[in-house]
């Protein structure tokens, strides 16, 4: 799994952690079952805290994508890719949203009234 951060991001590094194993799993590279490298040696390849990386992993165990297992690591939960890229769609309409003047509560009434 080959990830890579963006210095011109203006995002907190944890965010751009996630973000790095989201797109490697929504793209194929991680899939259902396959585990992650350890913490540390993300970090090292990313060139940031340990702490950094494994706040961006629990925000991604958070949101259904990974699993933490004591003696196994980390893994990628089953129907994470398509999770995965459903929320990456959805975070790219929020952005969109917000371009064009609408918030949150907006994009969930326009969902609503979606037949």
């Amino acid at each position: 799994m080959l990830l890579r951060l963006n210095i011109a991001d203006h995002r907190p590094l944890h965010e751009q952690v996630a973000g790095a194993v989201r797109r490697a799993i929504a793209e194929g590279e991680c899939a259902p079952g396959d585990r992650l490298p350890p913490a540390r040696d993300l970090s090292q390849a990313l060139g940031v805290n340990t702490n950094t990386v494994l706040r961006g992993l629990r925000a991604l165990r958070d949101e259904g994508l990974l699993e933490f297992r004591r003696g196994r690591g980390v893994t990628v939960a089953g129907g994470a890719d398509r999770r995965s890229e459903l929320l990456e769609r959805v975070r790219e309409l929020v952005a969109d949203g917000a371009r064009l003047g609408y918030g949150k509560v907006d994009l969930i009434e326009m969902i609503r009234e979606v037949p």
